[in-house]
């Protein structure tokens, strides 16, 4: 299967009725800033560079920014961190991403969540992320060039554990680096969302440093140009 094939199979999903319901909700009533436009509403497939040695693991699109957008970490206060960094580090060829046709090339990075469709809370049940995860092993598994596996909070860094079926379980924290098997690396990171970037928890110091190391491990420069 190609990877083109398994995004559009990703995007037909209606696997889970309460995320259906609540990501078509979220599509019709839209937020005030965005009622004159016409949201995604739909599971919302990963995207960047096939050849990615860099994967930017999250938990699941928000519900209006890549609910509405159509484009993962697009659209929302969480976008903006994630890819400031990345044109920071070079894997972006802009510093903004406002929408799927905005122009915005991502090199040597793939971006992606476990959950495909945004859950009410941020918070989707076992059974959600469970029914999602064969979407996620098939992609992870056509992503054959990547070394590294950035994992923007502990719901990511668990799911590429399980992924790689890691035994005990790695414990989650900001900058933390495991082996995996193949000379890959997991690295976890808090993750960009408000909670952590309005409160300090998560600076863009922080969030820099942890691309560079993503960008040592994969054998990229960790540089800009």
């Amino acid at each position: 299967m190609s990877l083109e094939t398994l995004l559009q199979q990703v995007i037909a999903c209606r696997r889970c009725p309460r995320l259906v319901r609540w990501r078509e909700k979220v599509a019709k009533d839209k937020k005030a800033a965005y009622q004159g436009e016409e949201y995604w509403g739909k599971p919302v497939p990963g995207w960047g560079d096939a050849k990615a040695r860099v994967v930017v693991v999250g938990l699941a699109p928000g519900a209006h920014g890549a609910n509405r957008t159509g484009r993962m970490f697009t659209g929302d206060e969480s976008g903006r961190w994630l890819y400031r960094a990345l044109w920071r580090v070079g894997w972006a060829s802009q510093a903004e991403s406002v929408g799927r046709g905005d122009g915005l090339k991502l090199r040597h990075v793939w971006i992606t969540s476990p959950v495909k469709c945004a859950p009410p809370d941020n918070r989707p049940t076992t059974r959600e992320r469970d029914q999602c995860a064969d979407f996620f092993t098939r992609e992870l598994g056509l992503l054959a060039a990547a070394r590294v596996y950035l994992a923007l909070g502990g719901f990511g860094f668990e799911a590429v554990g399980r992924y790689f079926g890691l035994r005990p379980k790695p414990k989650f924290g900001h900058g933390v680096e495991v082996a995996l098997p193949g000379d890959k690396w997991l690295i976890g990171s808090y993750h960009v969302s408000q909670q952590n970037t309005f409160t300090g928890r998560l600076t863009e110091t922080m969030l820099d440093t942890v691309m560079q190391q993503a960008g040592r491990r994969a054998g990229l420069s960790g540089r800009k140009g």
